[in-house]
Protein backbone atom coordinates (compact mmCIF):
# COMPACT_ATOMS: atom_id res chain seq x y z
CA UNK A 1 0.00 0.00 0.00
CA UNK A 2 1.50 3.47 -1.00
CA UNK A 3 2.45 5.57 2.19
CA UNK A 4 2.77 9.60 1.09
CA UNK A 5 4.39 9.61 4.74
CA UNK A 6 6.91 6.59 3.96
CA UNK A 7 7.73 8.37 0.57
CA UNK A 8 8.60 11.84 1.85
CA UNK A 9 10.65 9.82 4.61
CA UNK A 10 12.78 7.63 2.66
CA UNK A 11 12.87 10.78 0.40
CA UNK A 12 14.46 13.30 3.15
CA UNK A 13 16.69 9.82 3.78
CA UNK A 14 18.08 9.67 0.70
CA UNK A 15 18.82 13.83 1.19
CA UNK A 16 20.77 12.98 3.63
CA UNK A 17 23.13 10.64 2.42
CA UNK A 18 23.60 12.82 -0.55
CA UNK A 19 25.02 15.69 1.36
CA UNK A 20 27.72 13.00 2.72
CA UNK A 21 31.33 14.09 1.56
CA UNK A 22 32.23 10.20 1.44
CA UNK A 23 29.49 9.52 -1.20
CA UNK A 24 31.77 11.72 -4.04
CA UNK A 25 34.23 8.51 -3.98
CA UNK A 26 31.48 6.19 -5.04
CA UNK A 27 30.13 6.91 -8.08
CA UNK A 28 27.69 4.09 -8.20
CA UNK A 29 26.06 4.53 -5.05
CA UNK A 30 25.71 8.34 -6.05
CA UNK A 31 23.93 7.46 -9.24
CA UNK A 32 21.67 5.03 -7.38
CA UNK A 33 20.34 7.36 -4.96
CA UNK A 34 19.93 10.15 -7.59
CA UNK A 35 17.95 7.95 -9.28
CA UNK A 36 15.88 7.28 -6.61
CA UNK A 37 15.51 10.57 -5.73
CA UNK A 38 14.00 11.69 -8.65
CA UNK A 39 11.18 9.06 -8.78
CA UNK A 40 10.25 9.81 -5.14
CA UNK A 41 10.39 13.82 -6.12
CA UNK A 42 7.46 12.83 -9.03
CA UNK A 43 5.46 10.58 -6.37
CA UNK A 44 5.01 13.24 -3.78
CA UNK A 45 4.36 15.86 -6.77
CA UNK A 46 1.46 13.64 -8.39
CA UNK A 47 0.42 13.12 -4.29
CA UNK A 48 -0.02 16.72 -3.83
CA UNK A 49 -1.39 16.87 -7.25
CA UNK A 50 -3.85 14.42 -6.25
CA UNK A 51 -4.80 16.02 -2.72
CA UNK A 52 -5.39 19.42 -4.27
CA UNK A 53 -8.03 17.30 -6.84
CA UNK A 54 -9.56 15.77 -3.87
CA UNK A 55 -10.19 19.23 -2.45
CA UNK A 56 -11.55 21.24 -5.32
CA UNK A 57 -13.88 17.88 -6.01
CA UNK A 58 -15.02 17.94 -2.22
CA UNK A 59 -16.14 21.76 -2.60
CA UNK A 60 -17.80 21.11 -6.11
CA UNK A 61 -19.85 18.29 -4.18
CA UNK A 62 -20.78 20.63 -1.04
CA UNK A 63 -22.27 23.24 -3.87
CA UNK A 64 -24.57 20.44 -5.63
CA UNK A 65 -25.88 19.05 -1.95
CA UNK A 66 -26.57 22.70 -1.34
CA UNK A 67 -28.65 23.15 -3.95
CA UNK A 68 -29.16 26.95 -3.45
CA UNK A 69 -28.00 28.74 -6.84
CA UNK A 70 -28.90 26.04 -9.72
CA UNK A 71 -27.04 27.88 -12.13
CA UNK A 72 -23.49 27.33 -10.04
CA UNK A 73 -25.14 23.80 -9.13
CA UNK A 74 -24.94 23.32 -12.82
CA UNK A 75 -21.36 24.56 -13.31
CA UNK A 76 -20.11 22.13 -10.60
CA UNK A 77 -21.21 18.97 -12.14
CA UNK A 78 -19.94 19.90 -15.24
CA UNK A 79 -16.62 21.00 -13.23
CA UNK A 80 -16.82 17.72 -11.24
CA UNK A 81 -16.42 15.16 -13.74
CA UNK A 82 -13.75 16.34 -14.91
CA UNK A 83 -12.05 16.64 -11.85
CA UNK A 84 -12.85 13.17 -10.68
CA UNK A 85 -11.41 11.72 -14.39
CA UNK A 86 -8.06 13.55 -13.62
CA UNK A 87 -7.90 12.21 -10.57
CA UNK A 88 -8.39 8.94 -11.82
CA UNK A 89 -5.92 9.20 -14.52
CA UNK A 90 -3.31 10.68 -11.98
CA UNK A 91 -3.66 7.70 -9.55
CA UNK A 92 -2.67 5.59 -12.16
CA UNK A 93 0.23 7.47 -13.21
CA UNK A 94 1.20 7.41 -9.47
CA UNK A 95 0.49 4.08 -8.96
CA UNK A 96 3.06 3.04 -12.01
CA UNK A 97 5.60 5.46 -10.76
CA UNK A 98 5.22 3.95 -7.43
CA UNK A 99 6.07 0.14 -8.78
CA UNK A 100 9.12 1.62 -11.13
CA UNK A 101 12.42 0.65 -10.89
CA UNK A 102 15.39 3.05 -10.87
CA UNK A 103 17.07 2.73 -14.04
CA UNK A 104 20.90 3.03 -13.70
CA UNK A 105 22.50 4.69 -16.65
CA UNK A 106 24.96 2.43 -18.40
CA UNK A 107 28.60 3.55 -17.87
CA UNK A 108 29.58 2.12 -21.16
CA UNK A 109 28.47 2.08 -24.76
CA UNK A 110 28.93 0.15 -27.45
CA UNK A 111 28.53 2.30 -31.25
CA UNK A 112 27.88 0.53 -34.51
CA UNK A 113 28.83 2.62 -37.86
CA UNK A 114 27.85 1.00 -41.15
CA UNK A 115 28.12 2.55 -44.54
CA UNK A 116 24.54 2.66 -46.47
CA UNK A 117 24.09 4.00 -49.14
CA UNK A 118 26.49 5.76 -51.61
CA UNK A 119 29.18 3.30 -52.28
CA UNK A 120 32.88 4.17 -51.59
CA UNK A 121 31.55 8.10 -50.56
CA UNK A 122 29.12 6.59 -47.60
CA UNK A 123 32.49 4.63 -46.45
CA UNK A 124 34.30 7.78 -45.86
CA UNK A 125 31.61 9.68 -44.24
CA UNK A 126 31.55 6.50 -41.81
CA UNK A 127 35.21 7.39 -41.35
CA UNK A 128 34.21 10.83 -40.88
CA UNK A 129 31.76 9.95 -38.24
CA UNK A 130 33.92 7.66 -36.60
CA UNK A 131 36.32 10.38 -36.02
CA UNK A 132 33.90 13.39 -34.77
CA UNK A 133 32.58 10.48 -32.17
CA UNK A 134 36.08 9.56 -31.51
CA UNK A 135 36.83 13.26 -30.70
CA UNK A 136 33.80 14.10 -28.82
CA UNK A 137 34.76 11.05 -26.64
CA UNK A 138 38.51 12.78 -25.76
CA UNK A 139 36.94 16.19 -24.82
CA UNK A 140 34.49 14.05 -22.58
CA UNK A 141 37.20 12.36 -21.16
CA UNK A 142 36.10 9.21 -22.29
CA UNK A 143 38.01 6.11 -23.01
CA UNK A 144 37.75 4.27 -26.30
CA UNK A 145 38.31 1.03 -27.75
CA UNK A 146 37.81 -0.50 -31.00
CA UNK A 147 36.42 -3.58 -30.99
CA UNK A 148 35.94 -4.65 -34.88
CA UNK A 149 35.86 -2.93 -38.04
CA UNK A 150 35.53 -3.51 -41.90
CA UNK A 151 38.04 -0.45 -44.01
CA UNK A 152 37.75 0.03 -47.78
CA UNK A 153 40.58 0.26 -49.56
CA UNK A 154 40.13 4.13 -49.91
CA UNK A 155 40.64 4.95 -45.73
CA UNK A 156 36.77 4.78 -45.23
CA UNK A 157 34.91 1.99 -43.22
CA UNK A 158 32.12 -0.58 -44.45
CA UNK A 159 31.24 -1.09 -40.84
CA UNK A 160 33.21 -0.06 -37.53
CA UNK A 161 32.15 -0.83 -34.33
CA UNK A 162 34.03 0.81 -30.76
CA UNK A 163 33.43 0.66 -26.70
CA UNK A 164 32.95 4.29 -24.93
CA UNK A 165 33.57 4.19 -21.23
CA UNK A 166 34.07 5.49 -17.81
CA UNK A 167 31.90 8.75 -17.79
CA UNK A 168 28.50 9.92 -18.47
CA UNK A 169 28.12 8.61 -22.13
CA UNK A 170 24.77 6.95 -22.54
CA UNK A 171 23.04 10.79 -21.83
CA UNK A 172 24.58 12.48 -24.57
CA UNK A 173 25.23 9.30 -26.84
CA UNK A 174 21.83 8.03 -26.88
CA UNK A 175 21.22 10.66 -29.64
CA UNK A 176 23.10 9.31 -32.22
CA UNK A 177 21.17 6.02 -32.93
CA UNK A 178 19.59 6.19 -36.53
CA UNK A 179 20.80 7.35 -40.13
CA UNK A 180 22.71 10.29 -41.06
CA UNK A 181 22.73 11.81 -44.15
CA UNK A 182 25.84 13.82 -46.05
CA UNK A 183 25.21 16.26 -48.79
CA UNK A 184 28.81 16.83 -50.63
CA UNK A 185 30.56 16.83 -52.93
CA UNK A 186 32.74 13.81 -53.23
CA UNK A 187 36.60 13.67 -53.50
CA UNK A 188 36.00 11.21 -56.43
CA UNK A 189 33.24 13.32 -58.16
CA UNK A 190 34.85 15.12 -61.03
CA UNK A 191 32.38 16.93 -62.56
CA UNK A 192 31.25 19.00 -59.46
CA UNK A 193 27.73 17.11 -58.43
CA UNK A 194 26.64 17.21 -55.21
CA UNK A 195 26.12 13.40 -53.83
CA UNK A 196 23.55 12.03 -51.22
CA UNK A 197 24.82 8.91 -48.91
CA UNK A 198 24.04 7.40 -46.07
CA UNK A 199 25.70 5.80 -42.55
CA UNK A 200 23.78 4.27 -40.14
CA UNK A 201 24.77 4.16 -36.45
CA UNK A 202 23.27 2.12 -33.48
CA UNK A 203 24.37 2.87 -29.84
CA UNK A 204 23.78 0.01 -27.55
CA UNK A 205 24.36 0.23 -23.81
CA UNK A 206 27.04 -2.10 -22.71
CA UNK A 207 25.22 -4.56 -20.32
CA UNK A 208 26.09 -4.95 -16.55
CA UNK A 209 27.56 -8.70 -15.84
CA UNK A 210 24.20 -9.47 -14.26
CA UNK A 211 21.91 -8.05 -17.00
CA UNK A 212 22.80 -10.79 -19.56
CA UNK A 213 23.72 -14.57 -18.87
CA UNK A 214 25.37 -16.25 -22.17
CA UNK A 215 25.34 -20.74 -21.73
CA UNK A 216 28.54 -21.63 -23.50
CA UNK A 217 26.52 -24.24 -24.95
CA UNK A 218 24.91 -21.70 -26.76
CA UNK A 219 27.84 -20.54 -28.53
CA UNK A 220 29.43 -21.77 -32.09
CA UNK A 221 32.70 -20.03 -31.84
CA UNK A 222 34.88 -19.91 -35.44
CA UNK A 223 38.54 -18.63 -36.04
CA UNK A 224 40.08 -17.37 -38.94
CA UNK A 225 42.96 -15.15 -39.96
CA UNK A 226 42.11 -11.97 -40.21
CA UNK A 227 42.03 -9.60 -43.51
CA UNK A 228 42.49 -5.94 -44.52
CA UNK A 229 40.99 -3.44 -47.68
CA UNK A 230 40.45 -5.88 -50.81
CA UNK A 231 39.84 -8.73 -48.49
CA UNK A 232 43.76 -9.80 -48.14
CA UNK A 233 44.91 -11.32 -45.36
CA UNK A 234 46.98 -9.76 -42.95
CA UNK A 235 48.03 -11.74 -40.37
CA UNK A 236 49.44 -15.19 -40.76
CA UNK A 237 48.03 -16.64 -38.27
CA UNK A 238 43.88 -17.67 -37.58
CA UNK A 239 43.62 -15.05 -34.64
CA UNK A 240 40.04 -13.45 -35.93
CA UNK A 241 37.19 -14.78 -33.91
CA UNK A 242 33.30 -15.15 -34.98
CA UNK A 243 30.52 -15.77 -32.85
CA UNK A 244 26.97 -17.52 -33.35
CA UNK A 245 24.63 -17.12 -30.69
CA UNK A 246 22.55 -20.38 -31.73
CA UNK A 247 19.23 -19.68 -29.78
CA UNK A 248 18.96 -16.26 -31.89
CA UNK A 249 21.26 -16.75 -34.98
CA UNK A 250 22.68 -13.75 -33.78
CA UNK A 251 26.72 -13.39 -35.03
CA UNK A 252 29.68 -11.19 -34.19
CA UNK A 253 32.93 -10.90 -35.14
CA UNK A 254 36.30 -9.74 -34.12
CA UNK A 255 39.60 -9.01 -36.18
CA UNK A 256 41.02 -5.56 -34.50
CA UNK A 257 43.48 -7.50 -32.13
CA UNK A 258 46.74 -9.41 -32.90
CA UNK A 259 45.40 -11.66 -29.75
CA UNK A 260 42.94 -14.58 -30.85
CA UNK A 261 41.41 -14.69 -26.95
CA UNK A 262 41.16 -10.78 -27.21
CA UNK A 263 39.04 -11.11 -30.26
CA UNK A 264 36.85 -13.32 -28.62
CA UNK A 265 36.47 -11.13 -25.72
CA UNK A 266 35.52 -8.03 -28.30
CA UNK A 267 33.26 -10.56 -30.26
CA UNK A 268 31.45 -11.60 -26.86
CA UNK A 269 31.37 -7.36 -25.57
CA UNK A 270 29.07 -7.11 -29.26
CA UNK A 271 27.21 -10.02 -28.59
CA UNK A 272 26.17 -9.10 -25.51
CA UNK A 273 25.15 -5.59 -26.05
CA UNK A 274 22.80 -6.77 -28.88
CA UNK A 275 21.15 -9.54 -26.75
CA UNK A 276 20.58 -6.58 -24.64
CA UNK A 277 19.03 -4.27 -27.28
CA UNK A 278 16.85 -7.42 -28.64
CA UNK A 279 15.75 -8.22 -24.99
CA UNK A 280 14.76 -4.04 -24.48
CA UNK A 281 12.84 -4.21 -27.87
CA UNK A 282 10.40 -7.33 -26.90
CA UNK A 283 10.01 -5.51 -23.62
CA UNK A 284 8.88 -2.74 -25.56
CA UNK A 285 6.09 -4.62 -27.57
CA UNK A 286 4.98 -5.88 -24.54
CA UNK A 287 4.97 -2.72 -22.75
CA UNK A 288 3.24 -0.67 -25.84
CA UNK A 289 3.79 2.57 -27.18
CA UNK A 290 4.73 4.55 -24.39
CA UNK A 291 7.76 2.27 -23.24
CA UNK A 292 8.89 1.88 -27.12
CA UNK A 293 9.38 5.62 -28.07
CA UNK A 294 11.63 5.93 -24.87
CA UNK A 295 13.96 3.48 -26.57
CA UNK A 296 16.38 4.72 -28.83
CA UNK A 297 17.61 1.69 -30.17
CA UNK A 298 14.27 0.76 -31.93
CA UNK A 299 15.19 3.90 -33.92
CA UNK A 300 17.74 2.52 -36.21
CA UNK A 301 16.08 3.07 -39.65
CA UNK A 302 14.98 6.69 -38.54
CA UNK A 303 16.77 9.80 -40.73
CA UNK A 304 17.82 11.52 -37.61
CA UNK A 305 20.72 14.29 -39.26
CA UNK A 306 21.68 15.57 -42.15
CA UNK A 307 25.52 16.87 -42.88
CA UNK A 308 25.15 19.66 -46.02
CA UNK A 309 28.93 20.38 -46.41
CA UNK A 310 27.74 23.39 -49.60
CA UNK A 311 25.69 24.98 -47.07
CA UNK A 312 27.78 24.46 -43.93
CA UNK A 313 24.88 23.30 -41.57
CA UNK A 314 23.96 20.35 -39.79
CA UNK A 315 20.26 19.68 -39.06
CA UNK A 316 18.77 17.73 -36.94
CA UNK A 317 15.42 16.52 -37.92
CA UNK A 318 14.02 15.31 -34.08
CA UNK A 319 14.16 19.03 -32.94
CA UNK A 320 14.17 20.86 -36.34
CA UNK A 321 16.80 22.86 -35.51
CA UNK A 322 19.96 23.62 -38.11
CA UNK A 323 23.65 24.46 -36.47
CA UNK A 324 26.63 25.88 -38.40
CA UNK A 325 30.19 25.74 -38.78
CA UNK A 326 30.32 22.05 -39.66
CA UNK A 327 33.77 21.05 -39.78
CA UNK A 328 33.75 22.13 -36.17
CA UNK A 329 30.84 19.80 -35.47
CA UNK A 330 32.83 17.10 -37.20
CA UNK A 331 35.89 17.85 -35.16
CA UNK A 332 33.91 16.69 -31.66
CA UNK A 333 32.24 19.54 -30.87
CA UNK A 334 28.84 18.56 -30.30
CA UNK A 335 27.87 20.32 -27.41
CA UNK A 336 25.25 22.35 -28.80
CA UNK A 337 23.28 19.80 -30.60
CA UNK A 338 23.36 17.41 -27.89
CA UNK A 339 22.20 19.93 -25.48
CA UNK A 340 18.99 20.77 -28.11
CA UNK A 341 18.51 17.08 -27.48
CA UNK A 342 18.72 16.83 -24.17
CA UNK A 343 16.54 19.85 -23.71
CA UNK A 344 13.72 18.71 -25.63
CA UNK A 345 13.77 15.73 -23.64
CA UNK A 346 12.51 13.11 -26.42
Amino acid sequence: MFSLENAKREYDEILNQLSSPELISDWKKFEELSKKKKRLEKIIEKQKEIDHLKKEIEENRSILSSGEDPELSSLAESELKILMEKQENLEKELEETSKEKEEVTPRAVIVEIRAGTGGEEAGLFAADLFKMYSKYAQLQGWNQKILDSNPTEIGGFKEIIFELKNGDIFSKMKWEGGVHRVQRIPTTEKAGRVHTSTVSVAVLPKPQKTEIKIKPSDLKIDVYKSSGPGGQYVNKRETAARITHLPTGLVVASQTERNLLQNKENALAILEARLLERMENEEAVKMGDKRRTQIGQAKRAEKIRTYNFPQDRVTDHRVKKSFHQLEKILNGELGPVTEALNSRDL
